[in-house]
């Protein structure tokens, strides 16, 4: 079901299961750098199928979201933060992809804060898809990006995808088209002061988000910490599975990785994306990560 919600003067959409409700468990998809809500399809209706309630937004500047976009990852989980808050959701399963996975984690991070409410929801499972720590992207990418971004989107449509070579061309395509559509529904106008097009506003939010380990940090000292999971493509090319070792160690997390996926792995192997996030809604059953105390815990900045 389309749903606008007004945030911060700008019209958000997402699509919104009549099962997202505060006494339902319910998944909420947030998608990567140039991106929209489309790349969850196939996921959020396996997740119907399951009596889940799916909450999909399009981030500010993507989709059919009004701009202005965000600046940088954390001001992307303020707005995702304000629209759960938005919504009364309760149990929420908070599941992001690339640039998504980064934005999940702050907004997970900012829900184990002491100073919340008892209206937050609770997030009971945080997964991240396709990510890294550091997300760094080669300098040559970010400039091609501002200067020449339909070059970049092919290239990322490229890397993005792999598995058997039946139908990876297809979904090459389906994925440039979809970035393509993206960067030409963004007003230019709306950017921040030195950004050129949204591409190079997505992947420099990428290159620069610097507090990953500080938002580890707090939700190990939070009451209830969420449990963790990575899901990884063994064919990443964007963000390989050996760079998820920072995040998987500081998390906790338990992987779940994809042998015949990309960095695109919800559309590379869908099936096989099911199958991983059925293991997470499993992981109910398991104990949440133990909080250390004070003594134990690493000394780490806190990012604001």
């Amino acid at each position: 079901m389309p749903m606008r919600f007004t945030l911060a003067g700008r019209q958000l959409h997402a699509d919104q299961t009549p099962g997202a409700t505060p006494d339902a468990r319910c998944v909420v998809f947030v998608h990567g750098a140039l991106n929209d809500r489309s790349v969850w399809t196939h996921a959020a209706r396996w997740c119907q199928t399951q009596g889940l309630g799916v909450l999909v937004p399009d981030l500010p500047g993507h989709g059919l979201s009004e701009g202005p976009p965000d600046a940088d990852i954390g001001a992307m989980a303020d707005t995702v933060l304000a629209l759960l808050r938005s919504t009364g959701l309760g149990q929420v399963v908070l599941v992001g992809h690339s640039m998504g996975s980064l934005i999940a984690l702050e907004v997970a991070a900012r829900l184990a804060r002491q100073d919340g409410t008892p209206q937050d929801p609770q997030i009971s499972d945080l997964v991240l898809v396709g990510t890294a720590f550091p997300m760094r992207v080669a300098p040559v990418l970010l400039q091609q990006a501002a200067d020449a971004p339909l070059q970049a989107i092919e290239l990322i449509a490229s890397l993005s995808h792999a598995g058997p070579s039946d139908g990876r061309a297809e979904r090459q395509a389906a994925s440039r088209a979809r970035m393509q559509q993206v960067l030409a529904g963004c007003d230019a106008r709306l950017l921040p002061e030195g950004r050129r097009t949204l591409l190079e506003l997505d992947l420099a939010a990428c290159d620069r988000y610097d507090a990953a380990l500080a938002a580890a940090h707090r939700l190990a000292q939070a009451d209830r910490p969420p449990r963790c999971h990575l899901i990884c493509g063994e064919l990443d090319q964007m963000t390989p599975v050996r760079r998820t070792a920072t995040l998987r160690d500081a998390l906790q997390a338990r992987p779940h990785t994809l042998a015949q996926a990309g960095h695109a792995m919800m559309e590379d192997d869908p099936e096989g994306f099911a199958a991983a996030l059925q293991a997470v809604l499993q992981a109910e059953a398991m104990p949440r990560p133990v909080r250390p105390s004070p003594a134990d815990a690493p000394s780490s900045p806190d990012a604001g």
